[in-house]
């Protein structure tokens, strides 16, 4: 499974104009400015590298490395004892928020990180690891904007005019998080019917023809829920390539549902009556067969023998367009994440 962390909506940084003289409100800002600048520079490398790699130690010197910028500047921002000529508000909302943020990815990602590796478990357990995921993104896209209320609040207490951050690497860091939200929508999708059509196939290697049914069943349903989903899914840049790779991938689950199963079960059910007849046939001594019984053992052999070839050639097919669409849809996934979120 790829590693689908989404990206953070951390500081709407600002630009300030008239720039002034160090220890003046406005220099203040700019101080917090250059401290929270690094911390960008190191959420959009953590991205980045989230984003376009599966090295997991490459993906966690980066998150290290995002921690250190955080407590670095944290002690910078704290040894400003005054704030600004005794008004603190805004400088503390800020070690707040840097807190806040520190214990998100340092302990809270420690957690993400261990449901990530129990996800592919189960559909709940994958759609509750990216709903934590999503919750503790959340939290902090509600500290930046508490964090942005306080900034506005001291800059109109000092007259001084901000605008919001327009520069490239925040907007690196907003199309990566709309990029990779809309690649996790597509993938729980996926992933539902994956999962299912998974317990499908684990049912017919253990010929358990009632889970065959009911798997089938439930394939199905999240197929077709999937599709209506499909209908009104909204695609990034008009880009509809995983879309339709996830609808492709649907429609090769849903005709596994509702050709293939049905096979499956036929031949399983003929194999035990052959499994059954060929049972009694050998407790029988030969002498003591009747013909009719003879008669018909045989064409029971001959039809097991057709059935096999025909199951064999429909396994071969199946298994070939499941195959095909489950690779297709992790390609096409891996090029829409490299289309659209920057390397650098």
């Amino acid at each position: 499974m790829k590693t689908l962390l989404n990206s953070f909506l951390f500081l709407f940084f600002v630009t300030i104009s008239n720039a002034q003289e160090f220890k003046t409100p406005l220099d203040y800002l700019n101080y917090i400015g250059k401290e929270s600048e690094i911390i960008s520079r190191n959420t959009w490398k953590y991205t980045t590298t989230v984003a376009h790699t599966k090295n997991a130690r490459r993906i966690d010197a980066n998150r290290k490395s995002l921690i250190k910028s955080i407590q670095n500047a944290a002690k910078k921002i704290e040894a400003l004892k005054d704030g600004y000529n005794g008004d603190v508000e805004y400088k503390n909302q800020l070690l707040v928020y840097l807190s806040i943020l520190e214990n998100q990815i340092n302990s809270e990602y420690d957690k993400i990180i261990d449901m990530q590796e129990v996800a592919e478990q189960s559909y709940d357990f994958m759609e509750a690891y990216i709903l934590t995921r999503d919750l503790v993104n959340a939290k902090i896209n509600d500290e930046v904007d508490k964090l942005n209320a306080n900034q506005k609040i001291f800059a109109n207490k000092y007259n001084i005019q901000i605008t919001e951050d327009t520069s490239e690497l925040a907007k690196k860091i907003k199309i990566s998080n709309d990029v990779l939200e809309n690649h996790s929508h597509l993938f729980l999708i996926f992933f539902k019917v994956n999962f299912t059509e998974s317990l499908l196939f684990k049912a017919i290697e253990r010929e358990d023809i009632s889970d065959i049914q009911q798997n089938s069943i439930d394939l199905i349903q999240y197929v077709n829920e999937g599709l209506e989903k499909l209908k009104t899914f909204k695609p990034y840049k008009n880009d509809k390539s995983l879309i339709l790779a996830t609808k492709k991938y649907l429609e090769v689950s849903k005709k596994e549902a509702l050709e293939f199963s049905p096979t499956v079960v036929y031949f399983i059910m003929l194999n035990q009556k052959f499994e059954e007849s060929k049972k009694i046939m050998d407790n029988k001594l030969a002498k003591n067969r009747s013909k009719e019984e003879v008669n018909n053992f045989n064409k029971l052999v001959d039809q097991v023998n057709i059935e096999v070839g025909n199951y064999n050639r429909n396994t071969k097919k199946f298994n070939l367009d499941r195959t095909n669409a489950f690779n297709n849809w992790y390609l096409t996934g891996d090029n829409f994440i490299a289309r659209y979120v920057p390397i650098n």
